[in-house]
């Protein structure tokens, strides 16, 4: 009441009142202008108002990060072990059956009574011979089933690359998150200190400093929690790299402003219907039961065996040779033939099912990145520097008697959301064109 009833400090009032109201009509028509004439070439970090981010020596970028993750990461080493193992299956396919050698005598340590009870020796050599191609179809099924893993390991791949980029994402937004609230939190402390001053010249009264004062603790509360969010996504990228034990000056470097994707829905899908690993091994898949088809049906042929044989029997020698040829009356593989064909049937629908699985995950990214990049050009266009100018005319309007204390912090508060808004819809957008390129198996961006 004491500054109200102050005939110079009425005066100071009116006057910051008319400076606001016109401060406002020409911030406003100013910010229109700019909004205009930017649109078409795009934002940059600077003009976005962005807290400007410092990086170490070290700092490593995300196709680093990828590097060293695809030489560390144990799940990634793992699969890889176990794509070997299955591809060493194609030798034991491609194997013929081993031959068999038999070999017995009698008598032969004790001597001979006469042409009744002779020496008497024999060896056998005998081996089965495949028919109906089976080792061609068993190659056949193993390297379908190689292709199939490999397209397995590409696909945990371009999922283990998608989590990485996430968590460089979410680490790289932490860290300007936390600039914002040191940034923020060292303007309130110079806000605070002026109005201190103030205090003691007795331009505001007590009741005002204690509550600008006590604001104080929100900003440190964000700087607090900032700093622990950054700290966790850096021990969680750390791990997806393959860092054995977190490293706290892990530091890494990349672009806050997303870029525009400049592709098309139909293009997209084409790309990842080409590139998808997880479509490729349901291909696999379908050639795979086509070997097991085939290879059923060669199953169900007869084999022969062939033996030669010599025989001696005291001073005489004889050879001679056996054919064995099962008759195969009654199992002619008739089950597993059934079964290879219904196998067979239900590969092609899988591979059906996982490409529209495709179209459905390219467009859901599609219309995510649509939305999010609409959102965060309106930040980064106009909302960010309006509210800017908003905060900057109420602390001189403040500072001038021209509003009251609360309808300041009513400024900062809002100044302190939009600038977070902001750096999430930009987080949102570089995770909506990662969803895009794990969508489609392709580096959207660069």
């Amino acid at each position: 009441m004491t500054a109200i009833n102050n005939p110079a400090r009425t005066n100071r009032a009116h006057a910051a009142r008319a400076f606001l109201i016109g401060s406002l009509a020409v911030s406003t028509w100013i910010g229109a202008a700019c909004y205009a004439q930017t649109a078409p070439q795009g934002p940059t970090q600077h003009e976005a108002g962005l807290p400007k981010l410092t990086y170490s020596a070290n700092a490593l970028s995300l196709q680093q990060i990828q590097d060293i993750a695809a030489t560390r990461n144990p799940a990634l080493l793992a699969a890889r072990q176990n794509l070997e193992g299955v591809r060493a299956q194609e030798i034991q396919a491609g194997v013929r059956a081993n031959p068999y050698f038999t070999l017995y005598g009698t008598n032969v340590t004790l001597p001979a009574e006469g042409a009744s009870n002779p020496y008497s020796y024999s060896a056998q050599v005998s081996r089965l011979f495949e028919r109906g191609d089976k080792r061609r179809w068993r190659l056949d099924a193993a390297r379908s089933t190689t292709d199939q893993t490999a397209a397995q390991l590409q696909d945990q791949t371009r999922q283990m690359v998608f989590s990485i980029k996430q968590a460089f994402t979410n680490m790289l937004f932490a860290k300007a998150a936390l600039q914002l609230a040191q940034d923020n939190l060292k303007d309130f402390r110079h806000e605070v200190d002026i109005n201190k001053i103030r205090l003691d010249q007795g331009d505001i009264d007590q009741l005002d400093f204690k509550r600008l004062d006590l604001q104080l603790a929100q900003f440190e509360s964000d700087e607090a929690a900032a700093r622990t969010n950054l700290a966790q996504s850096s021990y969680q990228l750390q791990t997806l790299a393959g860092y054995a034990n977190p490293d706290d000056n892990f530091d890494i470097r990349g672009d806050l402003i997303p870029p525009e994707v400049n592709d098309t829905l139909v293009s997209l899908e084409q790309k990842a219907l080409d590139a998808r690993p997880d479509y490729a091994a349901a291909q696999s898949a379908m050639r795979v039961a086509d070997a097991n088809v085939k290879l059923a049906y060669a199953n169900g042929t007869t084999d022969p065996t062939l033996e030669g044989e010599y025989d001696r029997s005291g001073t005489y020698n004889s050879a001679g040779f056996s054919i064995n040829i099962p008759l195969r009356l009654f199992d002619r593989n008739q089950g597993n033939k059934e079964t290879s064909k219904y196998l067979a049937t239900a590969s092609q629908f899988t591979a059906t099912a996982a490409q529209n699985q495709v179209r459905s995950d390219v467009a859901q990214a599609w219309i995510g990145y649509k939305t999010a990049k609409s959102l965060s050009d309106r930040y980064n266009l106009h909302y960010l520097e309006e509210s800017k100018q908003i905060l900057d005319i109420a602390q001189f309007a403040y500072e001038h008697g021209g509003i009251a204390l609360i309808d300041y912090l009513d400024a900062v508060r809002d100044s302190r959301t939009v600038a977070t808004n902001a750096l999430n819809s930009y987080a949102q957008t570089w995770l909506a064109i990662h969803q895009l390129s794990f969508a489609t198996a392709t580096q959207i961006i660069p």
